[in-house]
């Protein structure tokens, strides 16, 4: 694809997600126009469309793709049927950027990864939380050697949550909907791939749902770094916290503020509050993965959010549910996917 001033974008899925990234295409409509929209589900399909003023709308996918004339879909359909859509996608060379999870599988993302690299079709994965949570704001002051060498990380994740719809049928649920940022985001400031795993999940009766609605992890990366990471979606209690613990001081982080701690000081000696959390803040860090995803195609070089990258997040995830249902501790390759067996 050759460099645009201005990219059509199509939507493939019209649910509640999708107003995340409509909104914000909306705040830079100089570089992304939406033109099209994909949904079996008329009702919603109007409305999302009638909403946004997007003026192709289509409830058959194969109708989509031959009429729509797009650059980029972005696929917000349910991560159960991802495959479906994406590799139809995939064979009429149109690029992708893909909500998260990329897939419910790791083999299903590795088959849909080596597809798209067989007809040089790029695909981005939206981790939002790389920056809406400030994961890379972390990551950045590691860099800069403000806390020394990492010697472990600390995460939770307490809060209430009762979805509705498909996913609370799935087999898989707490690490599927909020685990996924979490894992990701500790690949993300160690820059390490993980070496092993293991993993507990619980199924709380507080929550009308068939999966996981808690899970405990602990994670070594081939750094020598190991995360513990506790998740709840059926806490009475709120609270998300990333403790990255270092030889010469401590990063707490909430979604608006970092602190830091230094040795033998109660009140942390510096606050930041990067411009991060909240609902606000989600459609416009939505838009700096399509962002990266457009950036790779008129450099022609592999975004950081690429699928690639991504299959170590999967594999992460995966190897939680493996650890958890076959009670066992799971090994990690030397670029971080998990291993068979």
């Amino acid at each position: 694809m050759s460099k645009k001033t201005r990219y059509k974008i199509g939507m493939v899925g019209a649910g509640n997600v999708t107003n995340m990234h409509l909104e914000g295409f909306k705040n830079h409509e100089e570089q992304v126009e939406v033109t099209a929209i994909c949904d079996p589900n008329s009702e919603v399909l109007q409305l999302r469309a009638d909403m946004y003023h997007i003026p192709q709308r289509y409830t058959e996918l194969q109708a989509f793709i031959k009429e729509s004339n797009i650059d980029i879909a972005v696929v917000c359909t349910p991560s159960v049927i991802r495959k479906d859509v994406i590799l139809p996608l995939i064979k009429a060379g149109i690029a992708v950027f893909c909500e998260k999870p990329f897939t419910e599988t790791l083999g299903e993302a590795i088959e849909i990864t080596e597809e798209a690299r067989k007809h040089q079709v790029p695909i981005s994965i939206n981790q939002n939380f790389r920056t809406h949570y400030p994961f890379d704001f972390a990551k950045t002051k590691i860099q800069e050697n403000v806390i020394g060498s990492v010697s472990s990380v600390k995460f939770h994740d307490f809060h209430h949550r009762q979805d509705q719809g498909w996913r609370t049928q799935c087999e898989r649920n707490s690490l599927s909907v909020m685990g996924i940022h979490w894992l990701d985001g500790f690949r993300l400031i160690l820059g390490s791939p993980a070496k092993r795993l293991v993993c507990q999940t619980y199924s709380s009766p507080a929550i009308n749902c068939a999966g996981d609605t808690d899970a405990s992890v602990q994670i070594t990366f081939q750094n020598g770094v190991t995360v513990s990471y506790s998740q709840s979606l059926s806490s009475a209690f709120s609270r998300t916290e990333l403790i990255v613990v270092g030889e010469t001081g401590t990063l707490v982080a909430g979604y608006n503020e970092v602190a830091l701690y230094k040795k033998g000081i109660k009140e942390p000696v510096e606050v930041w509050q990067p411009e991060t959390g909240g609902q606000a803040k989600k459609p416009e860090s939505a838009f700096e993965g399509i962002r990266q995803l457009i950036y790779s195609i008129e450099n022609n070089v592999s975004a950081s959010n690429c699928s690639e990258d991504n299959l170590k997040t999967i594999s992460l995830l995966e190897a939680c549910y493996h650890s958890a249902k076959e009670q066992r501790i799971v090994y990690f390759d030397a670029e971080g996917l998990m291993k068979e067996g």
